[in-house]
């Protein structure tokens, strides 16, 4: 009976001895084989084989992988305090899945203990050569400036730095009460500046109109003189020519006269008087 038992629970230990010494490995994966605790290499995907005991496999990813930093604190130039929110997208590289056990243990820690503090770091570094102005006038060059130092600073870590973004910057409430109320100021200052340009553009036009309606009066009046000119230059000549044409015949006036009259002799005469227009030679 017991040897049975004895057979029994050998051969439950050879089947699972048997079946534990294959593993996979999935793609996007890495997996580190361990001979007795030591590192004796890195199995690519597919089905692998290890032998029972002595030898245990631990899986390394090599995805790429999005680690969000929120909460991270810098002072800028002007010594305003700002809360950044930063999305960082990071690979570890294929050859470096041994090292990365070895010094680190697993992906994670590896984050938390070389790009963290790095990233922090130069976070620091950089927004402290920015006012508070520029950072947000100029936050595309911010985010360059970060991530290029960054680069820098992990040069020989075994990950890659993807992409990097400064997704926000929360400020403090006085200064961005600050920043409001000089917007709004600057608003009023504009609104001032527009409605002086729109005055002195009305005050231009009415001088405009006012020279327009002057020179109009000027050429009229110009036009009435000389038409007044004009007549009486003709009247002064008719007169001139009238003065003529009597000097050369003094009997016109007479003829004059006779063609004006209309035959009727004057109803009253003063006594000694001489009849009008009856000229008896």
């Amino acid at each position: 009976m017991i040897s049975k038992i004895a057979f029994g629970v050998g051969a439950a230990l050879l089947i699972l001895a048997v079946f534990g010494s294959f593993y996979t490995v999935d793609e996007g994966e890495r997996a580190v084989v361990l001979y007795n605790g030591r590192v004796s290499e890195v199995a690519e995907p597919g089905l692998h084989y290890k032998i029972p005991v002595v030898e245990e496999t631990v899986p390394i990813s090599i995805r790429q992988e999005n680690y969000r930093f929120e909460h991270v604190t810098a002072y800028s130039q002007d010594q305003q305090i700002g809360t950044l929110v930063l999305s960082v997208n990071v690979q570890p590289t294929t050859s470096e899945v041994a090292r990365i056990y070895s010094e680190f243990g697993s992906v994670q820690a590896m984050v938390s203990r070389v790009l963290a503090p790095r990233v922090n770091e130069e976070v620091k570094t950089i927004f402290g050569g920015f006012t508070a102005a520029s950072a947000i006038r100029d936050r595309g060059k911010l985010n360059a400036d970060i991530e290029a130092a960054i680069r820098s600073n992990i040069e020989g870590a075994p990950f890659q730095l993807i992409s990097f973004q400064l997704e926000n910057i929360d400020w403090s409430d006085s200064y961005e009460q600050a920043v409001e109320a000089r917007a709004t100021a600057e608003a009023g200052v504009a609104t001032q500046r527009q409605t002086l340009e729109r005055e002195k553009v009305q005050a231009e036009i009415a001088v405009t109109q006012a020279k327009a309606r002057a020179d109009s009066s000027v050429a009229e009046a110009k036009a009435r003189a000389e038409a007044t000119r004009l007549a009486g230059e003709a009247e002064a000549a008719a007169i001139r020519a009238r003065a003529a044409a009597l000097a050369d015949n003094p009997n016109l006036i007479e003829l004059t006269k006779a063609e004006r009259w209309n035959g009727a002799l004057p109803t009253t005469m003063v006594p000694a008087t001489a009849t009008p227009f009856v000229n008896l030679r």
